[in-house]
């Protein structure tokens, strides 16, 4: 019997190899304009011709002479890796050499580059003479047709008719809409990783949209979501250590089905570069915009992620995702790129060590301190609250102070006498909290100044770059909460807390999150442990109750500090409102409570000094 295994011809060798690559139309872009960046273009065109099959991607990069156009498009040429060991130092966005001759497998290919380096007169060939080449490349990339031809430094590169031996793979692809979305986000991805290029995006001869270079991807993000503020964002970049020399599991050319151990020799300095949405302002109804790249390429690390949303946990309101991106520059010996043909996938060395350096950058973003503090909570909400309120106030040019009309008098008189003493409940709490020892960093000094209280419900507060609102309730339930978080505490009660009539789903969620509860007689239950910090409030019976409707022991120690801190209309003594604000400046997320809700509103010294036209000028003001 003849044997069925049989080896497939090259053709279809390459033709499969071609379908892992060039998928679609956003795969041909990113191919091409990773080539782009890799050639050091920092301004690159790429025309879209959808119903045409067509992409041209025009860049200013080194460009290519004669010898390395007759070799470009042949199968796994590339100038970027010349060895196996070359794998484990990856430097470049490409370097399978698999793209062009794919694209010649799947379309036409035509490129047109001329170098940007000047010739010498002394060693330079024929071919080296300052001008530029043209190449037309047949089905697997041997050249067709070469010649002169005048261009400025750069390269050229045309696709036309994909997919046209492959009728079946149009039409499998998604709509022209849908396509050229895709191709959108590949760009966007791919400029948020490099900043300072230029672009500029065609459809159909007409400009579909532009990116202008900025210095980092958070001065780039808002071009890219309309809807987010430069002020809505916080941005850091953090040296890293290098991990310790250690064994840890890589994989090597020896052994390739699996890891192998390997010692790995100390690491050159390392960037963490991270953009984080303040939790106050901005995020998002879906995950969409939690993005992780590493040395320049936008990647898909679920671990990156994962440690990302839980550092933005109880900083947002319910089913509200963050805004964040995350970029490593790190050493090309802790990744391994060779994993996934379009290189969206890796495998990452000390994969905890980076998790952990994650978690502290976040930290830091979200912490309010004399670096962030000028640029803390200032968004559009105040610039709306200045229009109104010039709206509704007319300037007078009469210096005087005019005295109130009688009238006046009455009605501020009688709304004296109508408003209630609020209740001082909880209000010595302040002081028996101290700060959490994990925060337990000193308050600079004159950093924060309680001045008043307003309504017996926010805090008026000085800094140095303007005026604070604090809602004080709030500001408390977040200083509480973490220090829940850092030292939960069950403790026993003598005699116990009888509950009636509990529900046994209600009873097995007081049991998941710790209490001990028992039967205590015909629908009655004695709970025996509760939390430490309920069991002086007179109102306990109902907190457990609250406690027992559901939720993870998160939401419990959501549901104890917002029963525990003080309430809206107590009354606070400044010494009261200043430690309020020290313990809150000093927690880990002191943007937003746990539900999510902001905690301050600014009023910036810049907003005031418009508000008062402290810009204008004395001779003007006065009609000179």
């Amino acid at each position: 019997m003849a044997s069925t295994i049989q080896t497939l011809p090259n053709e279809v060798v390459h033709l499969i190899a071609a379908g892992e690559v060039i998928d679609s139309f956003a795969a041909v872009v990113r191919e091409l304009v990773e080539n782009s960046l890799d050639a050091g273009a920092n301004r690159i065109v790429v025309y879209l011709h959808p119903e045409q099959w067509r992409v041209r991607v025009v860049d200013n990069g080194c460009g290519m002479n004669y010898e390395d156009l007759e070799n470009a498009a042949i199968a796994h040429s590339t100038s970027k890796i010349h060895q196996g060991a070359d794998l484990w130092n990856v430097c470049s966005l490409g370097f399978r050499g698999e793209a062009l001759h794919s694209l010649t497998t799947l379309a036409n290919l035509e490129i047109l580059s001329r170098t940007s380096h000047i010739p010498t007169s002394n060693g330079t060939s024929r071919n080296d003479d300052g001008c530029g080449w043209r190449v037309v490349y047949a089905q697997g990339g041997k050249v067709l047709d070469i010649e002169a031809t005048a261009i400025a430094p750069g390269t050229v590169v045309t696709v036309s008719n994909l997919f046209g031996n492959c009728p079946e793979r149009r039409q499998g692809l998604p709509n022209i809409s849908q396509q050229m979305k895709a191709v959108q986000a590949i760009i966007y991805q791919i400029a948020l990783c490099h900043p300072q290029v230029a672009w500029q995006i065609w459809q159909n001869d007409r400009i579909w949209f532009n990116l202008s270079p900025a210095t980092t991807m958070g001065k780039l993000l808002p071009q890219i979501l309309h809807q987010v503020r430069q002020g809505d964002l916080q941005e850091v970049e953090v040296q890293l250590p290098s991990p310790q020399t250690k064994k840890v599991l890589q994989f090597t050319p020896e052994s390739p089905p699996g890891f192998a151990y390997r010692q790995l020799a100390p690491l050159p300095q390392q960037t963490l570069h991270l953009v984080a949405g303040l939790p106050d302002r901005c995020h998002r109804h879906r995950p969409d915009w939690v993005r992780v790249a590493v040395n320049k390429r936008m990647v898909k690390v679920s671990e990156l992620e994962q440690a990302i949303f839980s550092a933005f946990h109880r900083t947002l309101p319910r089913d509200r995702f963050p805004v964040c991106l995350l970029h490593l520059q790190i050493s090309p010996e802790h990744i391994n790129w060779n994993r996934n043909p379009a290189k969206s996938e890796i495998y990452l060395n000390n994969l905890e060590f980076w998790q952990e350096q994650v978690t502290q950058a976040i930290e830091q973003v979200l912490r309010i301190n004399s670096d962030t503090i000028h640029t803390s909570v200032h968004t559009s909400r105040v610039t709306k609250l200045i229009k109104v309120a010039e709206a509704e106030n007319s300037y007078n040019p009469n210096r005087s102070i005019q005295p109130q009309s009688p009238e006046h008098h009455q009605i501020i008189n009688h709304e004296d006498e109508n408003h209630s003493e609020p209740k001082r409940e909880n209000h010595e709490k302040i002081a028996k909290h101290p700060t959490s020892e994990s925060n337990s960093q000193p308050c600079p000094q004159q950093l924060l100044k309680a001045v008043a209280q307003i309504n017996n419900m926010y805090i008026v507060v000085e800094h140095p770059g303007g005026l604070w609102l604090v809602e004080q309730h709030i500001a408390h339930e977040r200083v509480l909460y973490e220090q829940i978080c850092d030292r939960w505490q069950l403790i026993a009660i003598e005699p116990p807390l009888i509950l009636f009539q509990l529900t046994p789903a209600q009873v097995e969620q007081l049991q998941r999150i710790g209490l001990d509860i028992q039967p205590f007689g015909e629908k009655l239950w004695a709970v025996r442990t509760i939390p430490a910090m309920l069991k002086e409030r007179e109102d306990c019976h109902e907190a457990i109750l609250e406690l027992s409707q559901g939720g993870d022991l998160k939401a419990a120690q959501v549901a104890v500090a917002c029963r525990s801190a003080i309430r809206n209309g107590t009354v606070l003594t400044l010494p009261e409102m200043q430690t309020l604000l020290e313990q809150w400046q000093n927690t880990r997320n002191p943007r937003t409570c746990p539900h999510g809700r902001p905690i301050c509103l600014s009023l910036p010294e810049s907003s005031l000094s418009r508000y008062f036209k402290r810009h204008w000028v004395v001779g003007k003001s006065h009609g000179i």
